[in-house]
């Protein structure tokens, strides 16, 4: 009988890292989509950033940032009585940092689709910012809130130099599906590890299957 312990760990780390991001991605996406500032290519550089940075990078000054020993672990310890390291929430806190490209840039592409005359529309018939946002630039960036849902999903499935160098490799509590396939192959158990290799590539083809294939039917034509 496998041990599904490291899929439901995994699969409880990104619905709770892809909600996480629906909620704090969103308005990040939306300002870069509509601000004219002129410190909108530094933040886009700062989001994309887990895109070319080495997953141990990352990784190792994100367990400098929440180890005990920082301003932000101490106050987690103070509050919650556990650290962040080697725990569930940092893994959660590293999966959000890491994901955060997959969520932020399908969305600022859905919203700069949208255009400026819904908008300038809504406003016209005094519509407040907020009621805008909600009911006009939301509901017409449909497509984008799926495809940066499902591969924010996705790709939170796959991590593994991240949740490695955060979480360690604790059963029950950080041994996701990447550590668990890195750990059955440096004990030799080729058997499961290619169970749980070839699981993730079925799913990752079937993911972005019904992403392409969702973009293909739903096009969007508003400007």
């Amino acid at each position: 009988m496998p041990d599904l312990g490291p899929l439901w760990l995994t699969l409880q780390l990104a619905l709770v890292t892809t909600a996480v991001l629906l909620v704090l991605g969103t308005p990040l996406a939306w300002w870069l989509a509509t601000t004219r500032s002129r410190v909108r290519p530094a933040i886009e550089a700062i989001t994309a950033l887990p895109l070319v940075l080495p997953p141990t990078v990352l990784g190792f000054y994100l367990l400098v940032l929440l180890s005990p020993e920082s301003p932000l672990g101490r106050l987690w310890v103070t509050v919650t009585g556990d650290a962040l390291t080697f725990s569930f929430s940092g893994l959660v806190v590293a999966s959000v940092f890491y994901s955060l490209p997959f969520m932020v840039q399908p969305l600022q592409g859905a919203f700069e689709a949208v255009g400026g005359k819904p908008l300038e529309a809504a406003a016209s018939l005094r519509a407040s910012p907020l009621d805008t946002f909600f009911r006009v630039a939301v509901p017409l960036s449909k497509r984008g809130f799926l495809t940066a849902a499902v591969l924010t999903f996705a790709h939170t499935i796959g991590e593994f130099g991240v949740v490695l160098m955060v979480g360690g490799n604790i059963p029950g509590k950080t041994r996701v599906i990447s550590i668990a396939i890195y750990e059955h192959v440096e004990t030799l158990r080729y058997a499961e590890a290619h169970a749980l290799s070839a699981g993730l590539i079925v799913f990752s083809f079937c993911v972005l299957l019904v992403v392409y294939t969702f973009n293909r039917r739903f096009p969007v034509h508003v400007r």
